[in-house]
């Protein structure tokens, strides 16, 4: 049982170099690209998005900074960093079961847990906010043209 604890420990480490090379590869990206003024400002993103989840009229300006919050949250790459987060508490549990070789584990040997709970909630925000991709597309396409209704003459 001891081998297969230690095969979960490499597997999990190897997840986590992976993961972190993809988090840090996407976290790079967004600091080199150049920020929108309403980004800046404290709470600027979640006022945006909050705009759009309740469907209220939005500038062009926050409809651009909506596009590029949805973006960046259902990127695939912005899902690595959840990622890491999991398979570094994959990595703690599985290292503490192989280390005891048997024994009884303690709460500390379940640590582990608790990055991964954490790395269940970020993931669940990324989706929340990957999930407003829809309104923000109705809300950039123009407007239908009404036709006018036809007045019966009587």
């Amino acid at each position: 049982m001891t081998a297969s604890w230690a095969a979960l420990t490499i597997i999990s480490l190897a997840a986590v170099v992976v993961f972190a090379a993809f988090g840090a590869v996407f976290v790079i990206r967004r600091v080199r690209r150049p920020a929108l003024p309403l980004s800046d400002e404290i709470g600027g993103i979640s006022a945006v998005l909050r705009k759009l989840r309740k469907g209220e009229p939005m500038t062009e300006e926050e409809v651009a900074v909506a596009r590029r919050a949805i973006s960046d949250r259902s990127s695939l790459l912005a899902f690595c960093i959840p990622a890491g987060l999991f398979s570094l508490g994959c990595f703690y549990v599985f290292g503490s079961l192989e280390h005891l070789h048997g024994a009884t584990p303690s709460e500390r040997t379940f640590l582990g847990v608790f990055p991964m709970l954490t790395a269940t909630n970020f993931t669940i925000q990324l989706l929340r906010g990957a999930s407003l991709k829809r309104r923000l597309r109705r809300r950039s396409q123009p407007p239908k043209p009404v036709a006018p209704s036809p007045q019966s003459e009587t």
